[in-house]
């Protein structure tokens, strides 16, 4: 057996999450070893789109997104729906002009994206392996003080603090028999890379009203976004899936848009691919005995737009503060331990009122039906649509903003009152 003895945090998945607590840690001194099974670059499924909600932690951990050869960047959001259909003008939104946010967004490959994260960690002093695939957290005296590789050699790596970024079926919360909740909304995603005459515009195109080539209407919303160099990554997410075949429904829904586009199986590049999207802080627990769940091992999706990237960062940065507070006050000290908990209060503080208030916008999106009626009445007004735009994804300034600004910041924290009264499910804290 071959252990990493001198370490201060291990970061069990290299996704956004993993790799940007990992960087935050390593700018801080922290020794801190970045784990993951896969070889990178590797693909993964995903929209590639950055809302300005994400543009702002990348600018945070200090990423050069300069570049915008590199980083092609979009002006707002392209909406179809209600009487925006293909045969008329399609309603556009720029992102809004707003204090704590930039008014853009961008678009970046997940397969550059990530290795690039990882790349930036190393570079400030993180340790990579890649290769491990991590079966358990190792438990000592009730606490988790690493993590135990799968294979003959059962390499362990031991810390003072374990991050568990390791998505949504992460083996570390399985290993210690911390489970979902169910009642949290759970969806599917699929997506392809298709070479197309569009990839050059700068819209990400949201559409919330899906149909078929017979005009039929179909569950879900989907999404066009230009990733420029000739192609489009589109996709479509589902609410609450169950036995539906996303696969299929991606194909019914690009059927009925127009042929010059060229969504389909002869412009597509490689496969299709599909991923879970846990909503809602489904975990239930942020921290837990010295272990802390970042990402979508937590389940910080958003119900509104299925965007998972912007959380992973945010509350990597919330992860990293905590524990390099707890180093300063000593590992293993009370004073340590406290503020390791309040990783989970701070994102609780930060997101819970909105994550509440979309549960309830993503039990009426599940119906089609509910959702063709809000596109028909809703859509024709634009000043409800910057309101819905703002709303949906999670960007407004909680001071000094205007009328929408201070409706939606009311909301989150009347919403946030109502989730700190519901109970949770037993043995779920945090």
């Amino acid at each position: 057996m071959s252990e990493i003895a001198v370490c201060d945090v291990v970061v069990v998945g290299a996704g956004p999450a993993g790799a940007a607590t990992a960087a935050y840690l390593a700018g801080h001194g922290v020794d801190v070893v970045l784990l993951d099974k896969a070889e990178f670059p590797r693909a993964k499924a995903c929209g590639d789109g950055l809302t300005p909600r994400a543009v702002k932690q990348l600018v945070r951990l200090g990423v050069d997104i300069s570049d915008e050869k590199a980083w092609p960047r979009n002006q707002g959001l392209r909406v179809y729906g209600g009487r925006y259909q293909l045969d008329t003008e399609a309603l556009e939104i720029p992102w809004p002009e707003l204090i704590g946010f930039p008014a853009y967004g961008l678009v970046k490959r997940r397969e550059e994206f990530d290795n690039l994260l990882v790349s930036y960690a190393v570079s400030k002093g993180a340790r990579f392996i890649s290769g491990v695939t991590v079966e358990a957290a190792l438990v000592e005296n009730g606490r988790v003080v690493g993590v135990q590789a799968a294979g003959e050699t059962k390499q362990t790596f031991r810390a003072a603090v374990v991050v568990a970024a390791d998505g949504a079926a992460s083996r570390v919360a399985k290993s210690l028999g911390v489970e979902a909740d169910r009642r949290k909304p759970m969806g599917v995603a699929v997506r392809g890379r298709y070479q197309s005459p569009r990839a050059g515009e700068s819209w990400m195109e949201s559409w919330l009203e899906l149909r078929d080539a017979k005009g039929g209407l179909l569950p879900g919303y989907g999404w066009v976004f230009p990733e420029g160099g000739g192609s489009c990554n589109v996709g479509l997410g589902v609410l609450q899936a169950g036995d539906v075949n996303v696969r299929k429904l991606l194909g019914q829904w690009l059927e009925g848009l127009p042929v010059q586009w060229q969504f389909d199986d002869v412009h597509l590049e490689g496969h299709l691919a599909s991923a879970a999207l846990p909503m809602c802080l489904n975990r239930g627990v942020l921290y837990k005995h010295g272990l802390l769940f970042v990402g979508d091992s937590a389940g910080m999706v958003s119900p509104f737009n299925g965007e998972g990237i912007a959380y992973a960062l945010e509350a990597a940065s919330f992860a990293a503060a905590a524990i390099v507070d707890a180093k300063a006050r000593g590992f293993g000290t009370p004073s340590a331990e406290q503020s390791l908990r309040g990783y989970g209060i701070r994102v609780h503080e930060e997101w819970v009122g909105y994550f509440q208030l979309g549960r309830v916008f993503a039990a009426l999106i599940g119906k089609p039906e509910i959702m063709r009626i809000c596109t028909r009445y809703g859509l024709p007004h634009p000043s409800l649509m910057r309101f819905t735009m703002k709303l949906l994804a999670h960007l407004f300034d909680r001071s000094g903003g205007d009328w929408m600004d201070r409706v939606i910041s009311y909301a989150t924290k009347a919403a946030s009152l109502t989730a700190a009264t519901t109970p949770r499910p037993r043995g779920q804290k945090g």
